[in-house]
């Protein structure tokens, strides 16, 4: 089996504003002193694992990202008849072993029950706490410290084993990301743009037809590289050598890698895209990225054309050099060509 799966993805967006910056204007990376549209990796991830696809094939295998299990739990005593302070003494002592809880003064909406980070919980976790929340409201007693025993080394839950957690106050029960996924940049250079844009007033049928309501929304088209290195050991490892488990998690990315785009302004501009090119790659050699091959941005109006060209000579020029950088063929798909498919990448990132 080879360790690492590489998978690079060419994908055309329409004009969009898929990942925003703290002023509402999309992303952006000065890369080969051009300016290119960015969509970050925290973007593209979480985009993939909350998908309809990602659920609909890892269904029971997916954790939950919050810092407001405490709120959740603390209504379950209530609708369980638990007096509100034994309730929330009882929620602090659970969520301490998930995290530092926040320090609020005059809470109005129990943000004192809220951790300060945000905790992935795995599905067995979650079920812990959820009988444990039964065996509370059934004795009236108090959690013992036996009961506080909450945390597990997940084995079940592929988006924890595919992007990780992090758990500052109880190291132990991290998981290292076996899926890393970079930054994706256009492979040319773009400038971002300003929409006015104007709304009438249904019942405005008076002497003053203007607008109700005018604003702005910035955008920007281009050709993303998307590149993410997949270490199928660790995977593999991180769902408890669960190799079936393991095939159905790959079998998941790819379909959401090259079908799901972030959902930021997805009503405003419907930027829905699927990759329009991707190229698969197994090995046990050190990974390496292809977005070299866009330090020079392409110019000109083949630019998807012209991108999976750069990408082969890039490939092509590191196996010259390094030797190869891959154990045996590639895949690649095609959809301007209609060469290979999605049904033919899966077989490969699998077998």
């Amino acid at each position: 089996m080879s360790r690492f799966i590489q998978l690079h993805l060419l994908v055309s967006y329409p004009p969009s504003n898929l990942n925003r910056d703290d002023t509402g204007r999309p992303k952006t990376a000065v890369v080969g002193e051009a300016n290119r549209l960015r969509i970050s990796s925290q973007s593209l991830k979480r985009a993939w694992r909350t998908s309809d696809i990602f659920e609909e094939k890892m269904k029971g295998h997916i954790g939950i990202r919050t810092k407001e299990m405490g709120v959740q739990i603390y209504n379950e005593l209530l609708k369980n008849n638990v007096p509100e302070k034994n309730a929330k003494e009882w929620i602090k002592s659970i969520m301490e072993q998930f995290g530092k809880l926040k320090v609020v003064k005059d809470a109005k909406n129990h943000e004192d029950l809220h951790i300060e980070q945000l905790v992935h919980f795995s599905t067995e976790e979650q079920d812990k706490v959820m009988k444990l929340i039964e065996k509370l409201s059934a004795s009236g007693k108090p959690p013992s410290e036996e009961d506080l025993k909450l945390l597990t080394k997940q084995r079940n839950d592929v988006d924890i084993a595919m992007f990780g957690r992090m758990l500052a106050a109880t190291p132990a029960y991290n998981v290292e990301a076996a899926v890393q996924v970079a930054h994706a940049i256009t492979i040319h250079k773009v400038a971002v743009e300003d929409d006015y844009f104007s709304a009438v007033d249904d019942l405005n049928c008076g002497e003053d037809m203007g607008a109700a309501h005018i604003g702005e929304s910035s955008f920007g088209a281009g050709v993303f590289y998307l590149y993410l290195c997949i270490n199928r050991e660790l995977l593999q490892k991180n769902l408890g050598d669960d190799q079936a488990l393991m095939n159905k998690a790959l079998e998941a990315l790819v379909h959401s890698a090259t079908k799901i785009p972030p959902t930021g302004k997805q009503s405003s501009f419907a930027s829905r895209a699927y990759a329009a090119y991707a190229l698969a790659e197994k090995g046990d050699q050190q990974p390496r990225s292809l977005v070299q091959a866009f330090l020079k941005p392409i110019t000109g109006t083949d630019l998807l054309e012209r991108g999976i060209k750069e990408l082969n000579n890039r490939v092509a020029n590191f196996d010259k050099v390094y030797g190869p950088c891959a154990n045996g063929e590639r895949y690649a798909f095609n959809v301007e060509k209609g060469e290979g498919s999605l049904d033919g990448l899966i077989k490969y990132v699998i077998g």
